[in-house]
């Protein structure tokens, strides 16, 4: 396939469903912000395999459609969500340490998604602002970059939805990515943040604030949940920031 820089038309694999886009539907943007989980580190399967185990101790099932409910929302809204839905005989705070304490020993040593430190590094390179915007808490990204410690310093700042106060609510309120927006030393409009997401919660959450929102699912991801993206891609890897009027790689 050929690539022409006025006009790209881009058919996407059918696991995140067919869909062409043009340039001119891009607007250009001075600033990014990223989620991290399952967007630049692979840990969703390992979140699966965690809330997994702690729902059997309780005698049910985590299933696919429990999953969605809670993909992309503060510790806190996942063990809400989780407990009244299965109905557990544990507070949703007593769930989530639970779940923070498997996190210390699972989360650790987690592998980057295709794509992502090149992104970061070339943004880095090109002097193009970016930030961190996830829901996790300060204490699960510890865990989670400590393997890439000196990759995540590059960030110009981090902000953990689980333990920042300024964020009042979790995605799909826009919250964290206004906070994220909010705290560059030039405090750029939202409609000059990209953000790239892989929940579909995130996806909303980011549209609501007002940006564009690069979008890279999980391959069982319903096509109809992705629609509101402005960009669907496979992996990162894929990306190219000139699309979005950033420096080409």
């Amino acid at each position: 396939m050929r690539f022409n820089l006025l006009r790209i038309v881009r058919t996407v694999p059918k696991a995140v469903g067919a869909r062409c886009y043009s340039t001119n539907n891009f607007k250009t943007v001075t600033h990014c912000i990223f989620d991290m989980d399952g967007l630049l580190l692979d840990t969703e399967q390992v979140y699966k395999k965690m809330i997994t185990q702690l729902c059997a101790q309780y005698g049910h099932t985590y299933t696919n459609e429990l999953m969605m409910k809670i993909l992309g929302g503060t510790e806190q809204r996942l063990s809400e969500i989780l407990c009244k839905e299965l109905n557990l005989p544990v507070t949703p705070t007593e769930f989530r340490d639970q779940l923070l304490v498997l996190g210390d020993k699972m989360l650790a040593g987690t592998p980057l998604l295709d794509g992502a430190e090149k992104l970061i590094r070339h943004l880095h390179k090109t002097k193009v602002p970016f930030a961190l915007a996830t829901s996790s808490s300060e204490r699960s990204v510890k865990t989670k970059v400590a393997a890439h410690k000196e990759l995540f310093q590059l960030f110009h700042h981090m902000v953990m939805g689980s333990s920042d106060k300024e964020v009042k609510f979790g995605k799909p309120h826009p919250d964290i990515f206004l906070v994220a927006a909010n705290r560059f030393p030039d405090k750029p409009e939202p409609s000059k943040c990209l953000v790239f997401e892989d929940s579909p919660h995130g996806v909303t959450a980011g549209i609501k604030a007002g940006m564009q929102v690069v979008m890279v699912p999980d391959p069982h991801t319903d096509k109809r949940l992705t629609k509101h993206a402005t960009v669907v891609l496979p992996t990162l890897a894929k990306f190219q920031p000139e699309w979005f009027g950033l420096p080409a790689y």
